[in-house]
């Protein structure tokens, strides 16, 4: 379970070893053992006790703008980075290993986005099944570039893969349309601020997803400010940004599932003046309960039946294995989450 209060006046407090949540329609106790994590957006409040009570269950406790995005966390110790990860980690920036390491991450994102419109391509009118299909064929078409471009370092490659990134992401994003009832469509990939109820709900999602990964990176001892492909000097987590790329899709398909269904009414949302769109009440109580139900699905990857939110922890850990092997040291211990 997942407590999230995004409500003006919800709260979270102690009692009895249990978290009492209350908000403005009642209150409710939850044993800690039932609650995987913690969110508090601006105007609710949580107390000293009950995030200590969360440290002691090891569950994270995220405060979250507006977006769903965490601008801040706290976490227990036990999560702290051994100094040897991040020594590997670090080396592993100016490795020649990491190019190929950045491919196969820009490839893995294209072969996500291939994958979603393959699973839908069925759904688009006759008229737009071409626009569908050239879309295809375009993010093919990168994918071949990027296996074939040359150089020594990521510095070389990123402001060419970036490119190509962008470019096929732009063919992805207009053939989303393709699926979409008309009252959903949208004109362009919109992100601060959202022009359209699409990527009002696409932008929280991700705000939702970015918390996750940083969370599993943090768990598996990987320093998330270090990043690999987005490199960042202004003290923003940069391999949140690399990692969140493989997992991205899950965001598109819950997004997409929910408009096809029209499932969020049109009250989810609010324009500013300037004709932003921001998901409300409503429409984020929908959007959060669908990813979670997503991330909760139990599915088979590489061997293991787990949910897809394990998926991400066992991910994580195994990348900070995968940079202390790089660096020549013993191999970690990975645990097997259930």
């Amino acid at each position: 379970m997942h407590i999230v209060l995004s409500s003006y006046g919800a709260s979270l407090r102690k009692e009895r070893d249990l978290f009492k949540v209350t908000t403005a329609s009642g209150q409710q106790l939850l044993h800690p053992r039932d609650v995987d994590s913690i969110s508090v957006a601006r105007g609710a409040t949580i107390s000293s006790d009950a995030v200590l009570l969360a440290i002691a269950h090891e569950i994270d406790v995220l405060f979250v703008d507006r977006m769903g995005k965490p601008t801040g966390r706290v976490w227990s110790v036990k999560y702290g980075s051994i100094s040897s990860i991040r020594k590997a980690q670090i080396e592993f920036l100016y490795s020649p290993a990491a190019v190929e390491w950045v491919r196969e991450l820009v490839i893995t994102k294209l072969n996500n986005q291939i994958a979603l419109l393959l699973s839908y391509q069925d759904r688009a009118a006759e008229v737009d099944a071409p626009i569908v299909r050239r879309a295809i064929n375009a993010i093919e078409d990168h994918k071949r570039k990027v296996r074939g471009l040359k150089g020594e370092t990521v510095a070389d490659l990123a402001p060419t893969l970036r490119g190509w990134e962008g470019a096929a992401s732009r063919r992805y994003f207009e053939a989303i349309n393709a699926f979409l009832p008309a009252h959903w469509r949208f004109e362009r990939r919109s992100t601060h601020p959202a022009r359209d109820p699409f990527n009002a709900m696409l932008n929280y999602g991700y705000g939702i997803l970015y918390g996750k990964v940083e969370g599993a990176l943090i768990r598996a001892g990987l320093d998330p400010y270090v990043g690999i492909f987005h490199r960042d000097d202004y003290n923003r987590p940069a391999l949140v940004f690399d990692v969140i790329e493989r997992f991205r899709i899950w965001i598109d398909y819950v997004v997409t599932q929910l408009a096809i269904f029209d499932a969020l009414p049109e009250e989810s949302f609010s324009i500013s003046e300037d004709g932003a769109y921001r998901l409300e009440g409503l429409g984020k109580r929908i959007l959060i309960q669908s990813v979670n139900d997503y991330l909760a699905e139990v599915i088979p990857l590489s061997g293991l039946a787990r949910s897809r939110e394990i998926h991400l922890r066992i991910y994580a850990q195994k990348l900070a294995s995968f940079f202390v092997e790089q660096a020549g040291l013993p191999a970690l211990t990975i645990e097997e989450e259930e």
